[in-house]
């Protein structure tokens, strides 16, 4: 099967599925029933379980990275075999790795190789600092899903994000803010392939609102909803582009460890289908 980001993501909207769960499986909050001393097959069994409950109501897995990396090569063996698992048993489903990778783009080929060869995964975040000449070879993989950050989730995220532009040799508004900036050049730069995306979270929906503005259709990746308190109305208000579709909405804790206990499985497909359901209510909703 030819696996392009773009193509899966649109007909998982067309199938009124907008949810991605993020894997962020974090051992120790791995319910007792499942966890042991084995961290890679923990890891894995519970991602297994989470998966076979949801992959049928979800446009999306997104592991973090950053979970795995926590033990070594064990956890990097544990996201191996979760992203081989949804390849086999959810193969219409594609994964994002949130990894959100920037480098000079020497480096960055050995981080496509890393993470489209051996990961297998279809999409990757990546920051925009070191700019469009360094994203290249992740913009060069035409089938894959480039996912900016723009304005994220944290609360700290204005520290830069929010910084006005007055540099009056930049082509842009004068005094737009940093993410605004970021956004335009998503959508306008470095879309040419039509694999961009841009990342904004649902606790900022009025950012989110502006963004949506600036880069017309191109699809966003809302983070925030669940655990860190984002407004999935407004985000979902916000977010749509004009097709009435165009957005992944994540959520991981409030999916994922919904339960601590042996219904931890049911628990997340429960959640799962109680947040689709939500999306596509709001989209509807005038």
């Amino acid at each position: 099967m030819s696996r392009n980001f773009m193509e899966m993501v649109k007909a998982k909207w067309s199938q009124g599925k907008f949810v991605c769960v993020g894997l962020d499986s974090e051992y120790s909050k791995i319910p007792d029933c499942i966890r042991n001393h084995d961290v890679k097959n923990s890891m894995s069994a519970f991602n297994r379980a989470i998966v076979d409950s949801t992959k049928d109501f979800v446009c999306a897995y997104k592991p973090n990275l950053a979970f795995y990396l926590a033990y070594g090569t064990i956890g990097l063996k544990a996201l191996k075999k979760t992203v081989t698992y949804i390849n086999r048993v959810a193969p219409d489903v594609p994964v994002i790795l949130d990894a959100k990778l920037a480098d000079i783009g020497n480096t960055n080929n050995g981080y496509v190789q890393g993470i489209f060869g051996y990961l297998r995964a279809d999409a990757v975040t990546v920051h925009p600092y070191l700019g469009s000449e360094a994203l290249q070879p992740f913009l060069d993989k035409k089938d894959k899903g480039i996912i900016v950050l723009c304005r994220t989730s944290n609360p700290g995220g204005g520290e830069f994000q929010d910084l006005q532009i007055s540099n009056g040799t930049i082509p842009v508004q004068r005094n737009m803010q940093l993410y605004k900036y970021i956004a335009s050049r998503a959508a306008n730069e470095w879309n040419k392939n039509g694999n961009c995306m841009v990342v904004v979270g649902a606790t900022y929906p009025e950012e989110l609102r502006e963004v949506r503005e600036i880069v017309r259709d191109m699809p966003i990746l809302i983070p925030g909803i669940g655990a860190q308190g984002g407004d999935l109305e407004k985000s979902v208000h916000f977010g749509k582009n004009s097709y009435g579709s165009g957005i992944i909405i994540n959520s991981s804790r409030g999916i994922i460890f919904a339960s601590s206990g042996s219904d931890f499985a049911q628990a997340a497909s429960h959640e799962t289908v109680k947040l689709n359901n939500s999306i596509n209510e709001f989209l509807y909703k005038r």
